[in-house]
């Protein structure tokens, strides 16, 4: 009998500070054969990444970070690693235990349908998913006004960028520059913390906060550069949604508060490569 083919699953957003969270984590059984992707938010400090590859890297095949606005943030006072530095700390954590990262070359996954290029992208964001006719600084200051503030503003610095803008154009361009070497036959999985496409990052209760969640400058990067599929996170709302024909995984777990009405306790493992509807959990009745 032969094996089952590795299964390309992805989750993230685990913020493993909640204790919950942990606990869900550690829950997690092997899955020798499969690679899983960490697509960014997996804690608030390095050692909460460490904690987290420590424990899932000999779980799976192989596995492939990207960060997170969380993994980024440190409060001002501490002695955190900030901006680029700590992306870089995070960067060589990951590989001390064999994690790819968008520093490392793209790795091929053999699917039943041909191999695919898993490209880890670090793109940000430059608060231009806002409204046309709007500056940045009046989206901002309506946000202000609406009570929508990303805490990125207080807790993610961009050192030694002057800007967040400025860090994201840097990184979109090495992105694009590693995208565009690929052969031009190769068939991708895109993967992103940020959304790559606004119309993915649609959030009707707070509009608002789309300006912390990706670049235009992406938009099209799906058909550039030929993705069999996209995964991302940062909304908190996962599911799955088709543009062009390519599907656009949306795979966080979130905070405890966010599962609590529907009885979540267990980490999801989203297989990227299918295109089978997400059931919608049900609110837990309570007696």
């Amino acid at each position: 009998m032969s094996a089952a083919a590795p299964r390309l699953l992805a989750v993230s957003d685990l913020h493993v500070a909640a204790r919950d969270n942990r606990r869900a984590v550690a829950e997690i059984p092997p899955h020798p054969d499969d690679w899983l992707i960490l697509a960014g938010d997996v804690g608030d400090t390095p050692d909460q990444v460490r904690w987290t590859l420590d424990l899932l890297a000999p779980y799976f095949a192989k596995l492939v970070w990207v960060p997170g606005n969380h993994d980024l943030w440190a409060p001002a006072g501490t002695d955190l690693s900030r901006g680029e530095a700590r992306y870089e700390e995070l960067v060589e954590i990951c590989r001390s235990f064999g994690v790819l990262t968008p520093e490392d070359p793209f790795a091929t996954f053999p699917s039943a349908d041909g191999p695919l290029v898993v490209a880890p992208l670090f793109t940000f964001y430059d608060y231009s998913f806002r409204e046309a006719l709007l500056t940045k600084e009046a989206a901002l200051e309506l946000s202000e006004r609406a009570g929508i503030v990303c805490m990125d503003e207080y807790m993610l610095p961009a050192d030694p960028y002057p800007s967040r803008e400025a860090w994201c154009a840097a990184r979109v361009a090495e992105s694009r520059r590693r995208l565009d070497a690929l052969p031009p036959d190769a068939r991708t999985v895109l993967v992103s913390h940020w959304p790559l496409r606004r119309d993915t990052a649609q959030l009707k209760r707070i509009p608002q906060f789309e300006l912390w969640c990706g670049t235009v400058q992406t938009d099209d990067w799906h058909i550039r550069y030929r993705a069999a599929a996209v995964v991302y996170g940062h909304l908190h709302r996962p599911g799955l949604l088709m543009r062009d024909g390519v599907p656009f995984h949306e795979v966080a777990f979130g905070y405890p508060q966010e599962r609590r009405h529907y009885g979540i306790t267990q980490v999801g493992l989203r297989d990227v490569l299918s295109t089978e509807p997400i059931p919608m959990p049900r609110r837990v009745t309570r007696p």
